[in-house]
């Protein structure tokens, strides 16, 4: 583990508190603002802070056990815990959203009285918020790699629709008396919520299914490994996902029989080279010669049959 990744992975934790302090905060301002004022756009978009607040809180608790473990055990310890909080982060979103629609339906058929002033300031100052928070996080997190920063950055984006939803409706009600503008920004907002709940949800539960990761290509994987010299074929190929950024390989290696121990290190070792430049990173290799019998595999035959494997690891 290098001190660069050590360096970022600090940096994200203190960007994720950070942001979560000021997302806490600031939702709890829009929902009293939003059920004083009335105003459905605003308590939608205070559920849709609600989301973000607790992707960042996932993804920090993610980081602090993810560290807590890999000091003691070298075993997968709590890495999983990340995943199991993105499926419930995932169905709290839909939930949320579901009622949102719900409240809109009764709104839609007779809009009450919104304090629209109230609403506008809000709104505004949440925009800002929103546009702050993503500015530290796009400044010193890392967005691109980890997807549990990803996550919470891409929330934070989705979010300021949601407050130029609240603002603009504020408006067309200011000017036009349009009524319906504030329940019609909430349903935009509500569609944001289940969006995102549906992908976390999605996304997780594949994982949790030792899906093939998103970001390997089973036949690439294969192709990699074959063409090492000295490799006849190989079987009882698995690729799966342990948290984000830390995918998982394990197969047994038909090779010649007259290799040596020290010929076999040294294709070991550029078979873990090749494929960490893959994304794995995490690779478990049995080797053996022709003479092992090997009938009952979940995934045998894998080289007469490329169609068959395709279809099973691929899953967009």
């Amino acid at each position: 583990m290098g001190h660069g990744h050590d360096h970022t992975h600090g940096a994200n934790k203190k960007i994720l508190l950070i942001s979560l302090f000021i997302i806490t905060t600031y939702m709890i301002v829009e929902v009293i603002g939003g059920y004083l004022t009335n105003s459905l756009a605003l308590l939608a978009d205070a559920g849709h802070m609600l989301s973000d607040a607790i992707s960042l809180a996932i993804a920090l608790i993610a980081f602090k056990l993810g560290e807590k473990v890999a000091s003691k055990s070298k075993t997968f310890g709590y890495k999983r815990f990340e995943i199991l909080a993105a499926v419930l982060n995932g169905v709290t979103l839909i939930i949320i959203a579901l009622f949102i629609f719900y409240e809109a339906i009764e709104r839609f058929a007779n809009p009450p009285e919104v304090a629209t002033t109230g609403m506008l300031i809000i709104s505004i100052i949440g925009l800002a918020i929103n546009i702050l928070v993503a500015w530290i996080m796009m400044r010193g997190a890392d967005v691109e790699g980890n997807l549990n920063m990803r996550g919470a950055y891409l929330h934070v984006l989705s979010d300021m629709l949601g407050s130029v939803g609240a603002i603009v409706a504020a408006l067309l009600i200011m000017f036009f008396g349009w009524g319906w503008a504030d329940p019609l920004a909430s349903v935009i907002v509500a569609f944001l919520v289940l969006r995102s709940g549906y992908y976390v949800t999605k996304a997780a539960i594949h994982v949790l299914m030792e899906g093939t990761p998103q970001n390997v290509n089973v036949n690439d994987v294969i192709q990699t490994i074959e063409k090492v010299k000295g490799i006849q074929s190989i079987h009882d190929l698995h690729i799966w996902t342990i948290t984000s950024g830390l995918n998982a390989l394990s197969c047994h290696v038909v090779v010649d029989a007259e290799l040596t121990i020290a010929e076999s290190e040294r294709m070991l070792r550029k078979i873990e080279h090749d494929l960490e430049h893959k994304g794995i990173m995490h690779i478990t290799i049995q080797l053996e010669t022709a003479a092992h019998k090997h009938d009952n595999s979940i995934l045998c035959k894998i080289k007469n049959e490329p169609t068959h494997l395709h279809h099973h690891g691929h899953s967009h």
